[in-house]
C-alpha cells in the first residue's frame, strides 16, 4: 500500500526546496487570520515553519520545550501573545501593527 503525503507534509517540502517564498507565505497567513481570526489554520501554518526551520532549534530560540512548542503551535493549542512573538523572532520575524483599510478609528 503506497503512503501518501499530508498536505502539512507537502507543505514543509515546498518551503525547504522554496525558502525564500517563506517570507511570503507569512504575510499571508497573518492577512488571512486578520480577516477570519481562524487560530487554528494560524498556528497549523507557524508550525509548518517551525517545522522547516527545526523544532529542537526553534525550542532552543524560544526558550520553551520542544514539547513545549510543539504544544503551543498544535491545533489545541492556544499560545500566549509572548510565546507567539518568541516564535515569530525565533523565526526571524516580528509582529508589527498594520492598520486595515476597512476598520475606522474614533476623532
Amino acid at each position: 500500500m503506497r503512503k501518501l503525503r499530508t498536505l502539512d507534509e507537502f507543505t514543509e517540502g515546498y518551503f525547504r526546496d522554496r525558502p525564500d517564498e517563506i517570507d511570503d507565505y507569512l504575510t499571508e497567513i497573518f492577512q488571512d487570520y486578520a480577516e477570519d481570526n481562524d487560530t487554528g489554520a494560524l498556528l497549523a501554518s507557524l508550525r509548518v515553519i517551525a517545522r522547516v526551520r527545526g523544532i529542537s532549534e526553534m525550542a532552543e530560540r524560544t526558550g520553551m520545550t520542544r514539547q513545549g512548542l510543539q504544544k503551543a503551535l498544535s491545533g489545541d493549542g492556544n499560545p500566549r501573545l509572548g510565546n507567539v512573538t518568541s516564535i515569530m523572532k525565533a523565526m526571524g520575524y516580528c509582529l508589527v501593527p498594520q492598520k486595515l483599510p476597512s476598520v475606522r478609528t474614533p476623532h
